[in-house]
């Protein structure tokens, strides 16, 4: 995470100086277009593309972690690995934990019906499921009553 920050703050010190060079190279030549203005302003555009590069890179990390984090916080959630912790009110209707396989079958189940959706092939519009259903596993009592 330092290497990202690092990154973005480079680039950042860049794209900044770059904007003043362009300044400066204005004022010099009195507001005229010139070879000096045009460098900067060539260097000023590389600039601002390799600052925003760095900006891409850094929302990606970010948005990995949280993902992560996410997951990480279902998972503590399902498998009941939350409710010992210290501070936390434990409620009277708590639900039965998940195991994390039974879980992560769950969640690969509904990913790929996310993506068949978003290919156009749910069942939707009266087009036939050519897909057969997902087997069910003996062992967990919800997947009896589907």
């Amino acid at each position: 995470m330092d290497d990202i920050v690092d990154s973005l703050n480079n680039a950042y010190q860049d794209f900044v100086a770059a904007a003043a060079n362009v300044l400066e190279a204005k004022e010099l030549s009195n507001g005229q277009n010139t070879s000096a203005t045009d460098a900067a302003l060539e260097n000023f555009k590389q600039r601002w593309e390799l600052f925003r590069v760095a900006c891409d890179q850094a929302e990606e990390f970010v948005e990995s972690v949280k993902q992560r984090i996410g997951s990480e916080c279902l998972i503590d959630e399902a498998t009941g690995s939350v409710a010992g912790k210290p501070g936390q009110a434990v409620t009277a209707a708590v639900l039965p934990p998940i195991s994390a396989v039974r879980l992560e079958q769950m969640s690969k189940a509904v990913r790929g019906l996310v993506i068949e959706l978003q290919k156009g092939s749910g069942t939707g519009g009266g087009v036939p499921n050519t897909h057969p259903p997902a087997p069910f596993d003996a062992r967990f009592s919800e997947d009896a009553t589907q």
